[in-house]
């Protein structure tokens, strides 16, 4: 089957490569030079119809200056020039036709432009929402609200977006399983981390954020409802430069005594950009040191015996987190149609808390029998590094090209989480002696991948695309619980809690997507992906072995119908995977004090989403998406269960039957003046659980909404303020149900030092609205749980661009180990 998989695609492109030597083309080729005679690299290429200038097509002109634009039809044309610091050059009139199918135009040269750089007026901005062909893209970069915040807020804000705070998971169109990008590469880490780094990741590195909910082919398929891409910033410039940022802020909250606590917090972070001849150097680093805090209120009720025992537990969490993150590169130009490039990137990041957790313990008749006090001490470091070496070779300069990238991925982790309860009646007499608890997690994740994608064009705008990838993961997670004898004072290992936890992995992959008109009006794409999974879990200290191995196909669909000027359709089709994250795999305990923790689940199967999409766009501003997914063995990561006899609830991850999907999200801008700008988005979902608990039948059906707007107002040149709201309706989180939450931020922003600098002041949730509140009542479970943050906090950032503000950006890669870092575990 394997040799199959891999000679499809071989196959084929030598099917393809045949074709193209039969094609013909219409090209505009020229040169564009300084006035001196030099060539002009980089230069912005647009071809435009001699009428009234209507662009046609756009490229950019190689180091030597040369350009092409391909595929052209009959007309009479001209062809612009522009760049920074020089004019913009038309060339003369000229026609294709049968006679003219291949021009080449004389070079064209642009004269220095005289202006000083406080004359350019920026006449044109990218709106905050974009809809394109497949993928929903929020322009970060110039949201003041969001400046100062972290990423996880920046997503928070982002249409078709919620995150569960109490649990850590982000959902996108009211599902969960998202799989997070940064920069195309995915993160290789569980849910729970995926959050903890973006709460961690400062908002104003971030340029754009990619919502792709019906992913193409080329892409992995695992992720039950989609991607979402995180670009960070990049320069875009010659020569030499920069982009310096500071920030700081301030949060506070009140603890379970009512004292306020301070929660300083500060960012900082340097990029830097050099593009010389054929080498390009790349870097950035970026270090956060943040404090914050969580709040929980659980109240449970667990009958037993004809008798029910009350839980009502208040616990608070301050937390400090300091976080180095890196990247280096080079990409060299060995040709001028080969490019090798090597990157390193990673992170280290210390997160440490010392919280409390007081429970009242009552009996039926309420009334008080036990307070446990509970003190935590937990520390989770984890470090990062990343290998990539890549390569790219275009065969004739007109898009035909072949990529390959190899990568090493290592993940270090090492947790302690210490315990110490005492035990107490109404009175504060001891009832019984006081348990203390230690652990240690150490943990290593290696992840060896390669992957190699090859793009054939065809005639009139068509192509095709195939691709093999072949990733090898091991993961050993070990678990070392002691108890401490009381009597003794000595610290003895604990068998029944410690568990040692190996997993490995390898996936086999190919692809093949291809996309062209089918009319003047319509474009098609359509591809097939095949994925052989072979994993192995194994569970030392229980002497447990899980092996699974099978084999998926996953087709994907998309149509794109221009019914005239202001209306376009798009339909798309995916069928998709989730694959169980390998700390969930992993079926260690994790205390959260003697009567609540969280345990792994060795035997979790992989969930399986059908989904299919409807898009209109009027007036590429204003877009309605109707949307309909089953997802078939759903995984729920906080499935409640409770041990009435010793009085204990614990959630466990578990499949749990099927979930039905059906949403609606409408995307529109409002320009109330030419100085007030106001962007909207409104989703609505019909979710629908189908499944069995304890063999007993459980359904949910739930109509859920969320909104968001954000309000651009320009006061000067120099000065202008955002306000921005969101609004999710109460929801459904599996066995939860959450209530409703919302809140609003505000900013203004000053340009300052010829416009190279800034200064951003942002507000967030003034009034302290982000709450989360949550019940799950299902049998025997009546479980109740509230949740505050400080997420009321004010937020100064200074941003500074440097240097030579021409130099181009580094090119983005997506490397090979794009799918497996969303899985690798964590405890945040």
């Amino acid at each position: 089957m394997k040799t199959t998989l891999y000679a499809l695609p071989l196959l084929l492109l030598t099917i393809t490569t045949s074709f193209g030597q039969v094609l013909t083309r219409g090209n505009v080729s020229g040169q564009v030079n300084t006035v001196a005679g030099k060539p002009l690299e980089f230069a912005t290429m647009m071809l435009v119809k001699a009428k009234d200038s209507t662009l046609v097509k756009g490229a950019i002109s190689e180091a030597t200056g040369k350009y092409v634009f391909e595929h052209i039809g009959a007309g009479q044309y001209r062809v612009a020039a522009q760049q920074i610091g020089f004019r913009k050059t038309y060339s003369d009139a000229f026609a294709i036709d049968e006679t003219h199918p291949t021009v080449e135009l004389p070079a064209l040269a642009l004269a220095e432009e005289s202006r000083n750089l406080t004359e350019v007026n920026v006449v044109a901005k990218k709106p905050f929402i974009e809809q394109q062909v497949d993928r929903t893209v929020v322009n970060v970069e110039n949201s003041i609200v969001s400046s100062g915040n972290t990423a996880l807020e920046v997503l928070e804000k982002a249409p078709g977006v919620t995150i569960d705070r109490q649990n850590d998971q982000i959902q996108l169109k009211g599902k969960s399983g998202v799989i997070v990008y940064i920069d195309g590469k995915q993160t290789y880490l569980s849910q729970q981390e995926v959050a903890n780094l973006l709460k961690n990741t400062p908002s104003d590195n971030i340029a754009t954020i990619e919502i792709i909910t019906n992913p193409g082919s080329k892409y992995d398929a695992a992720g039950n409802s989609g991607i979402i891409n995180i670009k960070m910033k990049k320069n875009k410039n010659f020569g030499t430069n920069g982009t310096f940022i500071v920030g700081t802020g301030y949060g506070w909250v009140n603890n379970l005594n009512g004292v306020r606590d301070d929660l300083p917090k500060f960012n900082t972070s340097l990029n830097l950009n050099h593009r010389e001849g054929k080498v390009n150097l790349f870097g950035n680093y970026s270090y956060t040191n943040r404090q914050s805090s969580q709040s929980n209120e659980i109240n449970r009720s667990i009958p037993y015996n004809g008798k029910t025992t009350y839980f009502d537990q208040y616990s608070f969490r301050p937390n400090t987190f300091v976080g180095h993150s890196y990247k280096a590169g080079l990409d060299y130009f060995v040709s001028k149609k080969s490019t090798v490039g090597v990157l390193v990137n990673g992170f280290t990041n210390d997160w440490r808390s010392a919280g409390l957790n007081n429970t009242f313990i009552s009996d039926e008749n309420r009334q008080l029998t036990s307070k446990p006090a509970t003190k935590t001490d937990a520390r989770q470091y984890l470090s990062n590094v990343t290998g990539n070496i890549n390569y790219k070779y275009e065969f004739d300069g007109k898009g035909r090209e072949w990529t390959a990238d190899a990568d090493y991925v290592h993940y270090g982790g090492e947790g302690t989480n210490n315990l110490s309860t005492t035990y107490s009646n109404g009175a504060n007499e001891m009832i019984r002696p006081n348990q203390d608890v230690r652990n240690g997690m150490p943990s290593t994740i290696n992840i060896v991948a390669f992957k190699t994608d090859y793009v054939h064009p065809l005639k009139n705008g068509s192509k095709f695309e195939a691709g093999l990838k072949s990733s090898f993961v091991n993961a050993d997670n070990n678990t070392i619980y002691d108890t401490l004898q009381q009597e003794t004072k000595l610290w003895l290992f604990d068998a029944s809690r410690s568990n040692q936890f190996k997993y490995d992995e390898n996936i086999n992959a190919a692809y093949m997507n291809y996309a062209g008109n089918l009319d003047k009006k319509t474009k098609l794409q359509v591809g097939l992906r095949a994925e052989h999974t072979h994993s192995t879990g194994t569970s030392v200290t229980l002497n447990q072995t899980v092996d699974r191995n099978y084999l998926n196909l996953f087709p994907t669909l998309f149509l794109s119908r221009q019914l005239d000027s202001t209306n376009t359709l798009n339909l798309s089709y995916s069928r998709r995977i989730q694959r169980p994250d390998y700390q969930n795999l992993n079926p260690f305990v994790f205390y959260l004090d003697p009567y609540t923790y969280q345990q792994g689940n060795p035997f979790l199967r992989p969930q399986y989403t059908n989904s299919i999409e409807l898009t209109h766009v009027y007036k590429s501003a204003i877009s309605t998406t109707l949307g309909f997914s089953r997802t078939t063995d759903f995984i729920n990561g906080e499935t409640p269960r409770q041990i009435p006899a010793e009085n204990i609830t614990y959630v466990t991850p578990e499949n749990l039957g099927s979930l039905d999907n059906i949403n609606l999200t409408v995307s529109f801008p409002v320009d109330i003046t030419k100085w007030w700008k106001m962007q909207n988005n409104v989703s609505a979902y019909y979710t629908h659980y189908q499944t069995f608990y304890s063999g007993t039948p459980y359904e949910v059906k739930l109509v859920t909404f969320n909104a968001y707007t954000s309000n651009n107002i320009t006061l000067s040149k120099t000065l202008s303020a955002e306000i921005s709201a969101w609004y999710n309706s109460a929801s459904q989180y599996g066995f939860y149900r959450a209530r409703p939450m919302g809140a609003f931020s505000l900013g203004i922003q000053k340009k300052i030092l010829d416009g190279k600098g800034n200064i951003k002041m942002n507000i967030n949730d003034p009034f302290w609205l982000n709450k989360f509140n949550g019940v799950a009542m299902v049998q025997d479970i009546n479980f109740r749980v509230s949740s505050q943050w400080e997420s009321r906090r004010i937020m100064l950032t200074f941003t500074y661009r440097f240097g030579n503000q021409n130099v181009k950006t580094a090119r983005q890669r997506n490397s090979a180990t794009s799918a497996e870092q969303s899985r690798v575990g964590g405890q945040n």
